[in-house]
This record gives structure tokens, sequence and C-alpha cells, in this order.
């Protein structure tokens, strides 16, 4: 095919048609630094609920919400700094019948490729915790901009990795279910 560009408009023409059959590329982001995002569980202890954050987790994701498919995600959890509001439950999460932080002193959890469900979009992940690496699902939306936001849920079952060891594995005190929720503040990267 021979297009002759004879005026600025049929230069324009021709530039506007490439755009817009190229095909879409993912951005890369990062978590932007002191924007207060927040990776946050909750469980119950003999049935009554709490809650709890990994301060100073990081977030890298490549994303174009127009092809999910190429999508990857890498999250870095510092154990350590589990907080909960109550001193003798965060020291007694960083003992080895826990989160067992001497040895095992981050988490990560990496997803590659994403699929779309109605609003949301589906990571079919792996976390590595204590050593354990087991799939998870995160179910997340995505709110565009400049620095968009991605709001996620997650269910990880704490036995799968050995958190909670001894008189710990007791279901009936602790459930093996533990939501996980998190809003990271994004910006190019």
């Amino acid at each position: 095919m021979n297009i002759k560009l004879t005026s600025p408009a049929a230069v324009a023409a021709a530039l506007a048609g490439l755009i817009a059959t190229a095909p879409a590329m993912a951005a890369d982001y990062v978590q932007a630094p002191g924007a207060g995002s927040t990776l946050a569980f909750a469980t119950k202890y003999d049935g009554e609920v709490f809650t709890g954050s990994f301060p100073g987790f990081s977030t890298r994701i490549s994303f174009d919400p127009a092809n999910p498919a190429a999508g990857t995600l890498d999250v870095t959890i510092p154990l350590a700094g589990a907080k909960t509001g109550n001193g003798d439950r965060d020291s007694t999460l960083q003992t080895a019948d826990f989160f067992d932080v001497a040895k095992f002193a981050t988490a990560r959890y990496t997803a590659k490729g994403f699929t779309r469900s109605g609003d949301k979009y589906v990571a079919n992940g792996t976390l590595e915790l204590r050593g354990v690496s087991k799939p998870v699902t995160l179910t997340f939306e995505w709110k565009p901009g400049p620095n968009p936001v991605l709001v996620g849920k997650a269910t990880v079952k704490r036995l799968d990795f050995g958190v909670g060891q001894g008189d710990w594995k007791d279901t009936k005190s602790i459930p093996d279910e533990t939501a996980i929720s998190t809003h990271v503040k994004l910006q190019a990267k």
C-alpha cells in the first residue's frame, strides 16, 4: 500500500490511524510513598474480631485495564511490623508459632496475568509466607487516573502456611481463614 502524504492534515490523519491501531501497553507503577496505602487483615480470637495491618509493605504493578492478561503484581510485606493495637498479640505474631520473623522476615505476593470479572479484576497469584508458597486469589478494583488506586481483597488460609503452631492450630480459637484487604495509592514508575 502506497500512501502519499501531501498535506499536514494527511500526515496527522495517518498518525492518528497508526496510534489508534497500536496495541495498548501496560504502564508500570509503584506504591506512592507516604500516600496512606494500607494492607490489613481481619480474623477472630475466641469469637472476637480483631484487625491488624502491615506497615511498610511495598507494591509494584504493571497494568493496562484494556489488557489485564499482561499485568504483573509484586508485593513485599515486612512481617515484624505487624500491628493489631495489642502489644501482647503483636509480640506473639512475631514468634515461631506465628510469622517466625527471626527466620522469615518478609512475605511476598506475586501474580502474572489478570482476568476481568465484571467491574473487577482477578489476580491468581502466589503468596510466599514462612517459606511456604501457595496460590492466593486477589480480587481488585482499579481506579484509574494519574495516580491510580488498587483496592483489593483476598482470603488466606493461615494453616496452609504454618501460621499458628501448637495450641494455636485450633480453629475454634482462631479460624483458618483470614480476610486480607488492601488500598494502594500508586504513582508512575
